[in-house]
């Protein structure tokens, strides 16, 4: 009795393939490479985790800005001033915010200093409310 199929296929013309035509090809495999992998090898492609068509998009118009908002920028100030990121003159606090790595400002939050402010950009909101207490926004 043979012990592996290597000596159990000696002599065989078809190794135990059925007629001498079978296992020609790669029709015998379902074709090559990602071939029916929606229909016949589809159970392979989805234990891989492949997914069918696209997905998600792209925004061509969108920018990466960094930004924070006035109330948190004014919660900052007083821990800015004393690293010497920020600088007190006369009352007026002046930041410059690329120091920090904030490019943009928004408005969100309350603010309690007066500041001068120097970013990349500023909202609306942002602006009005470090000009309401007599502070400036200067944009580059």
């Amino acid at each position: 009795m043979p012990v592996n199929k290597r000596s159990k296929y000696r002599g065989s013309r078809t190794c135990g393939g059925g007629t001498h035509k079978n296992r020609r090809g790669a029709g015998n495999r379902g074709g090559r490479g990602a071939a029916g992998w929606r229909d016949h090898n589809f159970t392979r492609f989805h234990l891989l985790g492949k997914r069918e068509g696209k997905h998600g998009f792209f925004n061509q118009t969108s920018s990466d800005l960094q930004v924070l908002d006035i109330g948190e920028i004014d919660q900052m100030l007083p821990m800015l001033v004393l690293q010497g990121i920020a600088r007190d003159e006369d009352g007026v606090i002046v930041l410059d915010a690329r120091d920090i790595g904030i490019e943009k400002v928004l408005g969100g939050g309350r603010v309690h200093h007066k500041m001068n402010l120097t970013a990349v950009a500023f909202s609306e909101r942002a602006k009005g409310k470090i000009e309401e207490l007599g502070g400036q926004a200067l944009a580059l």
